[in-house]
Parts: structure tokens; sequence; C-alpha cells
């Protein structure tokens, strides 16, 4: 088995062991001549018309390089190379013209159809094996070059996931984390992660919202939601867990976990290196989703659209689910109740649109709550 003339370097970058070259003319002679050729260097396959030609073309394996006439009988092989270019299958197959039109204006025209080089008939077979070569080395690098690249690309996707994967895992850690100061919140994270969620997406069309609301914002808004309350680790048990009203004093302390939430997600930012914008998000909702919208939360005491739009969905979210959860110091209300209470805080704790949103969709916190009841 003869090798394929190209270069050492080359050799190593082609699967095949013998490069295949098609043949497409209608001469029997012009066959038999480049078979003769051809044969000691390459495997030939032949076609005596245009159409078989693209149907030996497309039959896997493809060839690597394809000789084509130009004129011939039925499809002649201008139709042929644009066939040939118009298909994914085959249009990376290196196409040479070899015909006895010697026209500058045709040589243009087989150029622009994305041949890659045209020969003019009587062929030198030097020069002919000369150039098939060169095209056939530089299909291979080609061809080497595509494959390093969707490897690459398949590479990157695989480690974004990856990143991905450990940011979710990440958030979930460090929310866990904060509900076991808490034994009583049960799937309170999980459940207000989806109401943010609902809220944004029935929001992201409208005229306040659309600039902040894009698709990828409203999934790192749900990635970021658990981080909400991760400020609670800070707070001394005796007051987080006590079963009581808090006293003035004890709610000071209290009032302090947006505060030690913002600063953790800072000082982990930090150690990055690098700002990442899920948590710029995360931010935002654990230092402002107890602000209210006249201005009376804390711990900024902002008003309005002072107070970020993540932390002004968390605040609905957050209080939705506090009503109809049980705690230590309450029972659960009902969906009803919890949604009058909401709508009561139109336009004092709440922003105004945001509560208009949750109206429309009431039913599907219904649905989030029971699906994942305590």
């Amino acid at each position: 088995m003869a090798a394929v003339p190209v270069t050492a370097e080359v050799s190593l970058l082609v699967d095949k062991p013998i490069a295949t070259v098609l043949v497409v003319d209608d001469l029997a002679d012009n066959l038999s001549l480049m078979s003769s050729l051809l044969k000691d260097h390459y495997r030939v396959k032949v076609a005596n018309q245009g159409e078989k030609g693209l149907r030996i073309a497309a039959q896997a394996p493809t060839p690597d390089l394809i000789l084509l006439d130009i004129m011939m009988p039925g499809m002649d092989g201008y139709e042929v190379c644009r066939r040939l270019k118009a298909d994914p299958a085959t249009r990376d197959i290196p196409v040479i013209f070899l015909t006895a039109r010697a026209d500058v204006a045709d040589e243009a025209q087989g150029l622009a159809l994305g041949a890659v080089d045209y020969i003019t008939k009587p062929i030198s077979p030097p020069i002919l094996l000369a150039r098939v070569q060169t095209h056939l080395a530089l299909k291979a690098t080609a061809d080497f070059l595509r494959s390093k690249s969707d490897y690459l690309q398949q590479e990157v996707a695989l480690r974004t996931l990856e990143v991905q994967a450990i940011q979710d895992v990440t958030i979930m850690v460090m929310a866990a984390l904060a509900e076991t100061r808490d034994s009583e919140t049960g799937n309170h994270i999980r459940r207000t992660q989806l109401y943010v969620k609902a809220l944004a997406e029935r929001l992201r069309e409208h005229p306040r919202f659309e600039a902040v609301l894009s698709e990828r914002n409203i999934e790192l808004l749900y990635k970021s939601a658990p981080l909400h309350d991760i400020g609670k680790v800070g707070i001394p048990d005796a007051i987080l867990l006590k079963p009581g009203k808090l006293t003035v004093e004890e709610f000071e302390v209290m009032k302090r976990h947006p505060e030690i939430g913002r600063d953790a997600i800072e000082e982990a930012e930090r150690r990055l290196g690098i700002k990442v914008k899920f948590l710029t998000f995360a931010k935002e909702i654990a230092y402002s989703h107890q602000e209210k919208w006249d201005g009376t939360g804390y711990p900024q005491g902002l008003a309005g659209d002072a107070i970020p739009v993540s932390a002004r969905l968390m605040a609905v979210a957050d209080v939705y689910d506090a009503l109809i959860s049980k705690r230590v110091y309450k029972p659960p209300f009902s969906h009803e109740q919890a949604c009058q209470i909401v709508v009561q805080g139109r336009g004092q704790h709440f922003d105004p649109d945001i509560v208009d949103a949750f109206i429309e969709i009431a039913d599907d916190f219904r649905v989030i709550a029971l699906r994942y009841a305590d």
C-alpha cells in the first residue's frame, strides 16, 4: 500500500492512510487517464455524470478531493460544484476544475463557486499531482483544525456546565447552612426561589422592569434567591429561635442579618478576585429584601425604586411564604389570608406593580406552596 504523497507533518493529521479522489468527467478516456495517473497514490472513484458524482460525493466516507470537468451533458460542472458547496455534508471537500475551457471568465466563475483550483487540459501530470497533493495537505490541516475546534467547543461547554453546577451546589450549601439554624423553615428556600422566578417571568415585559428582567437575569435571580437569609448564620440562637416576640434590643440584633449576609457575599467575591453577576444579585437580595416600598424597612430605609428590583421581588416572595408557614410563634395562614395581607401591603410594604403581578399569578404561588410543602 503506497503512502499518501504529503509532508510528514501533515500526514500525522490525516485520519485515513490513503486519501480518496473522486474524478467526474463524461469522457471515458479522461476517466481512464486520470485513474491511471492517480491510482498509485490515492484511492480513486469515478463518475461519468454530474448527478452520479453528487451521489458518490454524498456517500460516506466522502472523498477527500474532487476533480471536476465543466462541459458535461445534463448537469454541468458548475452546477455540480454549486450543489456540493450548498450541502453541509460535502461543502468542505476541495474541488479542482479540470477542463478544456481556458477563458479567464470561465476560471473566475469556477473559483467564485468555491473551487480551490482550476486546471486546463491538456494536463501536465507532475503539475496535476503537485496541486492535488497541495490541496489534500491543506484539507488535512483544515480537517484537523476543525476537529480541534469542535473538541474545544465541547470542552468549553462541559467546563461551563461544571462551573454552573459548582455555582448551584455552592449556593444551595450556603443556603442550607443558614436554614440549619432554623429547623422550621423546611422548603422555604426552594419555594421562595420559585416564587421569585414566577414573578420575574410575569413582569419581564413590563415597561418598568423589562430592562432588568432579561432571560439571563431571571436565571441569575433564580440562582441567587436562596442566599437571601444567609446572614442569619450570624444571629445568636437565643434570638433567631426565640418562640415569643423579640424585645426591641433583640430585634435590633435580628435587623443586622441583611448586612451580615451582604458582607459574607462580598468577602467571598473579594477572595474570588473577580466580579460575578449572580453574586451582585445575591448581595442585593440579601441586603435589601427587608426594605419597604414606603421607606419604613431596614437596614437602609430605602423607598420606591431605590430598592433593587431583585429585593422587591424577594420581599413579596419572602412575606407570602412566611405567612403560609408554621412558626414557633404562629400557626400557618391560609393561601387566601396570605394573599389578602400581601394585597394590603401594596404601595406600603411592596412595589404596587409587583403586587399586581402577584395577584395575577396567585394560583401559581399556591401550586408551588403545595408541591414543596414542609
